[in-house]
């Protein structure tokens, strides 16, 4: 497996700030619009988009359209990869920011299934998919912006940049969702409330675009350019030349998806229902908790550069493993006890962890490809990881809670985290590559 070059980015440029804040600011963006629906699906995606029936139906409809847009970002990897290998950077990010910024806008203004029937979920589903589309191409783009031109020995300090967007986006959906729940009423949330934040997204990433339109290409990108053509099919030159990094970076990534969407979608819905708390205290609850993600995030990055990715790694899938364990006690006797300590306890320590092993992917992921495939291989490792541990998490954790209790996603916890740490074990150490 081939890994960075750096070529070109050996030396300061005086764009470096300018840099860092556009892969920041665009990912944050885009993890804001994915993670208000997220946390619209824990609270109010089921009854306003689906007919009542059974007891959870409806919440379990809400999370098999949480699960599309995970399905629809290998497609927009593998599509704003393609161009991103061949046309550059730049222009890539810019077009993923505009496609998911309108499918979220768009998702604000449907009609719910009252006025519209099925016509309603089915929007839902296309916009969702157009999510998942346009945050396919965001990550691996932002992350090549950051790394690419990262001086040497730095890779995994400059690579949190983009991975910082995911607690800061997180922190102002749930601050947002917060803010409406403290001052609308349950009736007036579910009936128009929730739409805000989905329609603020046009004023975000009207920022976004602004910051990025003044990029230019990465030095590697350039490097590459001056050396030959780019590939025809970087997606095929990919898989020919290159499927073992994407099984072993997609496997390594299975367990950072599991562990945050248990501690985030899965944990509201838990809490709020089975624990029994208010929808405020729990969405506070989680702002406290990803704090600890962003420090998680920090220190890892350092971390990395100092002691190598893979002793980072694995050392953080160890803590997953052990998280499994921790789930029961800590959460299972909180039911119904008001019991808040524990509680508030394992949503910092998992998102904490989960910051830990999410901190130098940022690094990882492009270094397992060259320069030529980097933002394909990158873009569809990362998102083909969404879909093994993510897109069904909150499904199959919400049917294994009411089969066997709490205790038992707590063992599928522990499931993806030796998976990824098994992947990590057969990872090189890119580091120094």
């Amino acid at each position: 497996m081939q890994t960075i070059d750096t070529a070109g980015s050996t030396h300061a440029t005086p764009s470096a700030g300018r840099i860092l804040a556009a892969s920041f600011v665009g990912t944050a963006i885009e993890f804001f619009d994915f993670y208000i629906y997220a946390t619209a699906t824990a609270l109010v995606i089921g009854p306003v988009f689906f007919p009542a029936g059974a007891p959870g139906v409806q919440q379990l409809s809400a999370f098999a359209t949480f699960a599309i847009a995970f399905l629809a970002r290998p497609v927009g990897a593998a599509l704003f990869g393609h161009f991103g290998d061949r046309v550059g950077r730049k222009a890539t990010l810019v077009a993923s920011l505009l496609i998911m910024g309108l499918s979220t806008v768009l998702i604000g203004c449907l009609p719910t299934y009252a006025v519209a029937g099925w016509w309603a979920p089915a929007a839902l589903c296309i916009l969702r998919c157009g999510q998942g589309i346009g945050f396919g191409g965001e990550w691996g783009g932002a992350a090549l912006l950051a790394v690419e031109n990262a001086p040497p020995g730095r890779r995994a300090w400059y690579g949190i940049f983009p991975q910082l967007g995911a607690p800061v986006g997180f922190i102002l959906a749930n601050l947002g969702f917060l803010a409406l729940s403290f001052g609308l009423s349950p009736e007036s949330f579910q009936a128009w409330g929730w739409r805000l934040p989905f329609l603020a997204s046009a004023v975000l990433v009207g920022v976004g675009l602004y910051v990025r339109l003044k990029l230019t290409e990465t030095p590697a990108f350039k490097a590459a350019l001056s050396e030959a053509r780019p590939e025809r099919v970087p997606f095929a030159t990919m898989l020919t030349q290159h499927g073992r990094a994407v099984l072993v970076g997609t496997f390594a990534m299975v367990a950072v998806y599991a562990v945050f969407y248990l501690s985030t979608v899965f944990a509201l819905g838990f809490g709020t229902g089975t624990l029994g708390y208010s929808r405020p205290t729990f969405l506070l609850f989680e702002c406290i908790a990803v704090c600890f993600m962003a420090l998680g995030t920090v220190v890892s990055g350092a971390a990395a550069d100092r002691f190598g990715r893979r002793p980072v790694l694995l050392s953080g899938m160890a803590v997953t493993f052990l998280l499994g364990f921790l789930m029961g006690p800590m959460l299972g006797h909180a039911a119904g006890s008001g019991t808040w300590p524990p509680v508030l306890g394992f949503l910092c320590l998992s998102l904490l962890t989960m910051g830990w092993v999410f901190g130098p992917m940022g690094a990882v992921l492009p270094e397992l490809f060259p320069t030529r495939v980097r933002y394909t291989g990158a873009s569809v490792t990362y998102n083909l990881a969404g879909i093994l541990g993510a897109s069904g998490a909150p499904y199959i954790a919400q049917e294994l809670a009411a089969y066997g209790g709490i205790g038992f996603v707590g063992f599928y916890l522990s499931g993806a985290a030796i998976l990824s740490f098994l992947a990590v074990l057969a990872m090189p150490e890119t580091a120094d590559r």
